[in-house]
């Protein structure tokens, strides 16, 4: 059983289903494709690390659909969560994104 799941293959994360400790190679299925991460830091379940480097305001998506904005760069294999990610589903993030577009 794999370690962590891809929702769509847009998608720049991956969500683990358990517990995965700092240094553990992750395989993941990105569409037709497999590869191997190897996680930065311990991640909790349910959270998510990056599959590829995320840059400082660049988009962070699951699901196939922006979820919120880096706030600071991520590297690949890295915890992608709060610390790091400005939601977009907050009112204040939608208005003031929509005012800079």
């Amino acid at each position: 059983m794999s370690k962590a799941i891809v929702m769509d293959p847009k998608d720049n994360v991956a969500t683990v289903v358990q517990d995965i400790e700092q240094g553990t190679s992750v395989t993941v299925t990105v569409g037709d494709q497999t590869r191997e991460v190897k996680v930065k830091q311990r991640i909790p379940f349910g959270h998510k690390f990056a599959l590829s480097k995320i840059s400082k305001g660049e988009r962070v998506i699951k699901y196939g659909e922006v979820i919120g904005f880096a706030t600071q760069p991520i590297e690949e294999g890295e915890h992608v969560h709060v610390h790091n990610v400005e939601s977009v589903y907050t009112e204040e993030v939608i208005k003031e994104r929509r005012e800079k577009e």
